[in-house]
């Protein structure tokens, strides 16, 4: 090859390449196809104020998919996130049924989530397992804990001001839209302008490059489990405020949800590429299109197969695309 051929091979991509050749971008052609096939279809989807209300239904995924985003742009997944969701809205429930008061029960809840996640970047970094193992076995090991200490009763009698949160709304915008937007804004600042996100990237980029550059990328991913599953915690706690009872089958089938919204926003499976702007958009393309499905009537196991195949699709355009930035 000659040395003109190899500049022509090592010449940066256009702006406008860089840009509109994205997952993200993908991702919003996708959302604002899926607005107006949507609006086609029902009305319903014209009025900003029942998009926002679907939207209560899918903010607990959409709110762990942001942390769990940081998770794999590290190079690791968390599959135990939605067991984790009901194991902590559980531990929750019974504390309060014991009449340790609310505080002591929410931050039961919180605490155990955290916990969870922790054990779980135990498993990763000191045990060595490789994550998907780790998160598989602790999904069937939480959700078992849970049915084995809440049974197959609902667990309820929570206080008025604590049920019903989707129902509270500043405006037409409610409660848990406002906390998944804030929360999308402040992880967004994180991963892409604090020096901590720089070492995520190049964790799940290279990890022995990563070591050697020292950063500790132990710690950096005990640190990313353990709020994961906070994360999860928050959100188990925010659909028991929903729903206003907690069983051990909360959120089952979560998990899916919750990868299908990371990986739908471009978040490379592989680790090291990523954006919270991606999961952000992900999570809404997500709400019209279930949304959508469900107002049209569509059997639940149609939808499955529907979101299945948007998951497929997400991973290999997403591996297309960061392949034909690398040439």
């Amino acid at each position: 090859m000659s040395a003109t051929e190899t500049f022509d091979a090592a010449k940066a991509r256009p702006l406008w390449h860089r840009i509109v050749v994205r997952p993200e971008s993908v991702t919003l052609l996708l959302l604002i196809a899926a607005v107006f096939v949507s609006a086609w279809l029902s009305p319903f989807f014209a009025d900003l104020r029942f998009v926002l209300e679907s939207a209560t239904f899918y903010i607990e995924f959409g709110i762990i998919a942001l942390m769990l985003t940081l998770v794999v742009v590290s190079g690791e997944i968390d599959l135990s996130v939605a067991a984790t969701m009901a194991l902590s809205a559980c531990l929750f429930g019974i504390a309060h049924r014991a009449g340790l008061g609310m505080p002591v029960a929410i931050l039961i809840g919180l605490g155990s989530g955290a916990l969870m996640g922790l054990f779980n970047g135990v498993l990763v970094t000191v045990f060595r397992l490789p994550s998907i193992i780790a998160t598989i076995g602790t999904m069937v090991l939480y959700r078992g804990i849970a049915q084995v200490i809440a049974g197959d009763r609902s667990v309820g009698g929570f206080p008025d001001w604590f049920v019903g949160i989707d129902f509270i709304a500043v405006g037409i915008v409610p409660v848990p839209v406002i906390i998944f937007v804030v929360l999308a804004i402040l992880l967004g600042l994180v991963l892409g302008s604090t020096l901590f996100g720089r070492q995520i990237y190049q964790t799940g980029t290279n990890p022995i490059a990563a070591r050697h550059a020292g950063i500790r990328v132990d710690r950096l991913k005990m640190i990313l489990f353990t709020a994961s599953g906070l994360t999860s915690a928050v959100g188990g706690l925010l659909m028991a405020s929903r729903l206003g009872v907690v069983r051990y089958d909360l959120a089952t089938g979560g998990e899916l949800q919750v990868v299908l919204i990371v990986m739908l926003g471009g978040t490379y499976i592989f680790g090291g590429r990523g954006t919270i702007a991606g999961t952000f958009l992900a999570l809404w393309l997500l709400i019209i299109i279930q949304t959508g499905m469900t107002v049209a009537n569509i059997a639940i196991e149609a939808q499955l197969t529907v979101l299945g195949l948007l998951l497929i699709l997400a991973i290999i355009s997403a591996n297309a695309i960061y392949a034909g930035g690398r040439r």
